[in-house]
């Protein structure tokens, strides 16, 4: 009878074909979720002339879609380590596709602020076991890369939601939006859900599922015997750990711990001061049309993907301290030089490749603190790590309407671009309090990166 370690196994085997196709499979329920997430903040602009009201009136409904996040964070990450990731990341799915599809119903604020709080449920209990499920099919050189590579799906869903209001907003109106954003997910997730696996470690714990083990370690190159025995922690068949958020404040994980959760949320605050209100920004102050002002918020997230698959690239070559530390430091300085230029819709190519340099820089800094994350915390509390660390930060996202909107309202656009450089100064000191970063991984042996986890 054979014993194998699966994590061991896993660590150090090989980067397969088939383990390529699970990240893109786990990568496109981030796009989507970065879809259902930005309709709104692209929507708005359509949705307020029809209802008579000003783009301020929907920052209440805008905030509730972050604290429904920060709630699905919290328990998407504990259901993921505890009834497994695929379950709970396309439950999640289904759950904020239904919800987003229901929007295109609704006649007043207040229920779209309400139906956004529901919907934000599912979208934050999608990333957590996204970047846990990633994380765990893939050799830990090659973790940080899938995790970032999943995680940077949200902003090249920002994208794809910014174009689509481009393109279907003026055509077929703005319910149009939230049905294609509802029924698109819903496809997805009956197609994933044949298709997807479960994360080969948490099938370890658990001995009666053993034989669907064996047949995903198998497509991933390993050759094994029909009556091996696994071993995960160390322990064969042993029953999976209940993990809780007590664990994460071990001496062993607490300083780790608090800089994470201080990053993620002043991280998360800064991407959602631009995220919410970058179209309304640009649609007020700088009189742009609502397609121009959803332009606005296209660069930035097209910045971002280029920025996060970027950084993760470099963190294979240096590690993440300096790579993530570098990023926030020169997102302050471009965010200091954007707060000194003018709002022209007749002359706008200085300040895209601004938003999209900008841009590039705080999603670059975010998408990576997910594997930063992943990184940090074991198998058996990965999940709930990741999942706390983002709920938490989901408190910083919904405060961002209105942390945005006071220096909107205070300062005019030198004010809101001067609010991302404070607040992106606070996410470099947050990172440097994290000692346990992800160390450089390209050009180091196999075996050799003692400690990863």
């Amino acid at each position: 009878m054979k014993t194998v370690d699966v994590g061991a196994a896993i660590d150090e085997g090989q980067w397969t074909g088939y383990q390529k196709l699970l990240i893109v499979g786990t990568a496109l329920t981030i796009i989507l979720d970065g879809v259902d997430n930005q309709l709104l903040p692209n929507a708005v602009p359509f949705i307020a002339p029809e209802w008579g009201v000003q783009n301020s009136a929907f920052r209440n409904a805008l905030a509730t879609g972050p604290f429904g996040m920060m709630i699905g964070g919290l328990a998407g990450g504990i259901l993921g380590d505890r009834y497994g990731r695929r379950t709970a990341l396309l439950g999640s799915v289904m759950a904020f596709a239904i919800l987003t599809l229901s929007i295109a119903f609704v006649n007043s604020v207040f229920m779209l602020g309400l139906l956004r709080f529901v919907a934000g449920i599912g979208l934050g209990g999608a990333m957590p076991n996204a970047a846990a499920l990633a994380s765990e099919y893939v050799p830990r050189h090659r973790r940080p890369f899938a995790v970032t590579l999943t995680i940077v799906c949200i902003p090249l869903g920002g994208f794809v939601a910014s174009t689509m209001a481009g393109i279907i907003g003026p055509a077929y109106g703005w319910r149009a939006l939230f049905i294609v954003g509802g029924l698109v997910p819903i496809v997805l997730a009956f197609l994933l859900w044949k298709v997807l696996p479960e994360s080969p470690r948490y099938l370890a714990s658990h001995r009666d599922r053993w034989q669907e083990l064996t047949q995903v370690m198998r497509r991933m190159g390993h050759n094994l015997p029909a009556d091996v025995t696994y071993v995960e922690g160390g322990v064969a068949g042993a029953p999976a750990k209940k993990a809780s958020i007590g664990d994460l404040f071990a001496p062993m994980f607490r300083r780790d711990t608090i800089g994470l959760f201080a990053s993620f949320f002043f991280c998360l605050m800064v991407n959602y001061v631009a995220i919410q209100l970058v179209p309304s920004m640009l649609r007020d102050n700088g009189k742009f049309t609502p397609a121009a002002a959803a332009g606005g918020l296209q660069w930035v997230n097209i910045g971002g993907v280029i920025g996060a698959i970027a950084g993760a690239l470099v963190i294979q070559r240096v590690g993440s301290r300096l790579t993530m530390l570098g990023m926030s430091a020169a997102a302050v300085v471009c965010s200091m030089i954007m707060a000194g230029m003018r709002l022209d819709p007749t002359d706008t190519f200085a300040l895209m490749a601004m938003f999209l340099i900008t841009g590039g820089l705080l999603n670059a800094v975010q998408t990576t603190m997910y594997a930063l994350a992943a990184h940090v915390y074991p198998t058996e509390i990965r999940s709930t790590g990741v999942g706390t660390a983002v709920a938490f930060g989901r408190i910083g996202n919904a405060l961002a309407v209105y942390v945005g909107g006071y220096a909107l309202d205070q300062g005019g656009s030198p004010g809101y671009f001067t609010c991302w450089a404070i607040l992106m100064a606070v996410v470099f000191l947050s990172l440097a309090v994290v000692k346990r970063h992800v160390p450089r991984t390209a050009g180091v042996p196999a075996g050799a990166t003692a400690g990863a986890h």
